[in-house]
């Protein structure tokens, strides 16, 4: 059973940075994807960022290219988001996910990520 656990989150003016953290338990981090999400209320859950934690190969949302970073620490089993230049559209609820499925190639559908933590809010302020 994975559990992942966020950290991290706040309340920022925009321009400002935060880096978010998550730390997976019972969970083989040398070969699944992992994920960041968000969702904004009345929003449907988007990706915003994943990465390969075997080739450490991320991807981005298109609206977050360029600002934030996705990394992966396996020997902590941690996957972090630095997030640059934080815009108020940037206000959500920020979900780590993971997808345990061997060999999968890494996605941005919800439904290929079978582990999900409880949430950090990130709130941005013009």
């Amino acid at each position: 059973q994975v559990q992942l656990v966020e950290s991290g989150g706040g309340s920022v003016q925009a321009g400002g940075s935060l880096r978010l953290s998550c730390v997976a338990s019972g969970y083989s981090f040398s070969w699944n994807c992992m994920g960041w999400f968000r969702q904004a209320p009345g929003e449907e859950r988007e990706a915003v960022a994943y990465i390969n934690t075997g080739t450490s190969n991320p991807s981005y949302a298109d609206s977050v290219k360029g600002r934030f970073t996705i990394s992966r620490d396996n020997a902590k089993n941690t996957v972090n988001l630095q997030m640059n230049n934080l815009k108020p559209e940037d206000t959500a609820m920020y979900y780590c996910a993971a997808d345990s499925r061997f060999g999968a190639p890494c996605t941005a559908r919800t439904t290929d990520y079978n582990s999900w933590g409880q949430g950090t809010q990130v709130t941005v302020s013009s």
